[in-house]
C-alpha cells in the first residue's frame, strides 16, 4: 500500500515491523473505552500486515486520538501516529475535511516583511479560545514577544488534509526569526522540529513549569497534567524532566505505571473537525479514579475544559500559577 510522507512522519519503522507484542494496547485510549483490539495500534498494524485497505480502516482511523501514547513504547520504534496521518490522506472527505481544505487555499494577500521577535508563541485553538490566558502567556514570555496564527496547519496534520506549500511560506518564517518558539499545541511540537530544525522549541507547560517559581508553588495535594501530545513528542527528555518535578515536588501527574501520560481530554479526528461533540466523561473518570487532591493544574486548555466539565475540583491553567507567582 503506496503511503504519502507527510513533513512531521520520517519513519523510523512501519507497520511491517509490528511483532504484535501489544504493548501499544493498553496505554490507548481508544482501546481502554472500547476494549475493541481493532481500534488499537497493533490493530491497525496487523490488519496491513494481512492485507488490509484503508477502505477496511476507516473506522479504526478516526477514532484515533493522536495523543501519541503508543510511540514511546513500542520496541519496533514504528511510527504509529505518522502511519494513522497518511493513511487519513487518504480518506474520503467528510464535510468537516472539505471545509478545512477550502480554508487552506491560499489566499491573495499581499506578504509583509517578516519582523524578528525574541520570543514567538503559537497557541493554537484552544489558548486562542481563552484571550485572557492568552495574554497572560504572552505577558509571561516578555517584552519583545508575539504570537502567530493559523491553527488549521495543526488541524490539516492530523486529519490528513495536505498543506499547500504557500501555507507553510506564510506560517514558518516569522518563527525561524524568532530566538524562540514556545507551543502551546502539543501536537505542533514534532512537526515543527522537523521543518526548523535549528531553532530553539519549548512546550508552553513545559517551559513554565521549569521556572523556580511555578515548581515552589505546587505540592503533593496538587494534580499536575501534563500536555500528553508534547510529552510523547520528546519522550526521552520530557520523562526526566517531569521525573525531577515529582521527586522534588512531591506533585502527583498523570502518567500511569509506564510513564504514559493519560489524557483527560482525547478527541477523534471528527470531534477535532468539529463534527460530533466531546464526550471526554470517560477520560476524565479514569484519570481520577483514587486519587485524592485539592487541586488540578493542566498545561492544555482542552485537558481543562475536560476536567472542569466531568469533575467538581478546581482547575487552574499553568498560565494562571505562572502568573500569580510573578506578582
Amino acid at each position: 500500500m503506496p503511503i504519502v510522507t507527510r513533513p512531521d512522519s520520517t519513519y523510523r519503522a512501519d507497520y511491517a515491523a509490528c511483532s504484535g507484542c501489544t504493548l501499544c494496547v493498553p496505554v490507548c485510549p481508544v482501546w481502554r473505552q472500547t476494549r475493541d483490539l481493532r481500534m488499537s495500534p497493533e490493530g491497525r498494524c496487523k490488519a496491513l500486515q494481512h492485507g488490509a485497505a484503508v477502505a477496511d480502516l476507516v473506522h479504526s482511523l478516526e477514532t484515533c486520538t493522536l495523543c501519541g501514547a503508543c510511540e514511546p513504547v513500542c520496541p519496533e520504534n514504528i511510527a504509529l501516529m505518522g502511519m494513522v496521518r497518511n493513511l487519513r490522506a487518504q480518506l474520503p472527505d467528510s464535510p468537516g475535511r472539505a471545509d478545512l481544505r477550502a480554508r487552506l487555499q491560499p489566499a491573495d494577500i499581499p506578504k509583509n516583511p517578516t519582523a524578528s521577535h525574541e520570543a514567538i508563541l503559537v497557541p493554537g485553538a484552544g489558548l486562542r479560545s481563552k484571550p485572557e490566558l492568552l495574554g497572560l502567556a504572552l505577558k509571561l514570555l516578555g517584552e519583545g514577544s508575539s504570537s502567530t496564527t493559523n491553527d488549521d496547519v495543526s488541524l490539516a496534520l492530523d486529519t490528513g488534509v495536505e498543506i499547500p506549500p504557500s501555507v507553510l511560506d506564510e506560517f514558518l518564517p516569522p518563527l525561524s526569526a524568532a530566538r524562540h518558539i514556545v507551543v502551546a499545541d502539543g501536537g505542533l511540537v514534532a512537526p515543527l522540529r522537523t521543518w526548523l530544525p535549528k531553532a530553539r522549541i519549548s512546550p508552553l507547560g513545559a517551559w513554565l513549569i521549569a521556572r523556580p517559581e511555578c515548581r515552589a508553588a505546587i505540592g503533593a495535594t496538587d494534580f499536575y497534567v501534563i500536555d500528553t501530545r508534547a510529552y510523547h513528542a520528546d519522550y526521552e527528555r520530557m520523562v526526566l524532566h517531569y521525573h525531577r518535578l515529582r521527586e522534588e515536588r512531591g506533585v502527583q501527574l498523570n502518567l500511569d505505571l509506564q510513564r504514559i501520560a493519560i489524557p483527560a481530554n482525547a478527541q477523534n479526528q471528527s470531534q477535532r473537525l468539529g463534527e460530533t461533540p466531546l464526550d471526554n466523561a470517560a477520560h476524565v473518570s479514569w484519570l481520577l479514579k483514587g486519587r485524592k487532591v485539592n487541586r488540578v493544574i493542566t498545561e492544555t486548555i482542552e485537558d481543562l475544559v475536560a476536567i472542569r466539565h466531568h469533575s467538581l475540583l478546581p482547575v487552574i491553567h499553568i498560565t494562571e500559577l505562572a502568573a500569580m507567582q510573578a506578582h
